[in-house]
């Protein structure tokens, strides 16, 4: 029986019965008056499960979160509101946790010796295939000097045209 390979930002019921449990508990309302909702009032709050597929699909896609699709996740800023509330309560840092400890357990990992290699150099041919910064345009030093004008400032900056002395 061969299952069919879901798209890498579609969150699976067997990673959201893992994940599931490391979601923290929505806050309730500060103060002393308690919200209740009544029957067919109010937009429901969205499930847990909707915001994580949503989120993963920003992870993977790269989309913006106004660029989601909102037949599909609903509301992006109400998303990313919740982004920010996990983000806040520490989830992505015990589902990193939870990650690692599941991968060290399956095919272990060397603790004890890492190793980390990066790269930060200018391409060496990007200034051929792209031209100039436009950023350094209009800059005084890389300007010549106007026909006409003095090479020398003077030593009043500024002088009060509109006052009689």
């Amino acid at each position: 029986m061969s299952r069919a390979r879901l798209p890498s930002w579609e969150v699976s019921d067997a990673f959201w019965e893992r994940v599931e449990p490391l979601i923290p508990q929505r806050p309730g309302r500060v103060g002393r008056r308690k919200y209740r909702r009544k029957p067919g009032a109010g937009r429901k709050p969205m499930e847990s499960r909707t915001a994580f597929s949503a989120i993963v699909y920003v992870l993977r896609t790269g989309c913006q979160w106004k660029a989601l699709p909102k037949e599909r996740f609903g509301s992006a800023s109400a998303i990313h509101q919740r982004f920010l509330e996990w983000e806040k309560a520490g989830f992505f840092r015990s589902l990193w946790q939870a990650g690692l400890a599941e991968y060290d357990d399956m095919e272990g990992i060397a603790w004890r010796w890492q190793s980390v290699d990066g790269a930060l150099v200018k391409a060496p041919l990007a200034q051929e295939s792209v031209g100039p910064n436009p950023t350094d345009r209009g800059k005084k030093w890389e300007q010549a000097d106007a026909a006409g004008r003095r090479p020398w400032r003077p030593a009043v900056d500024h002088r009060h045209r509109g006052q009689s002395s």
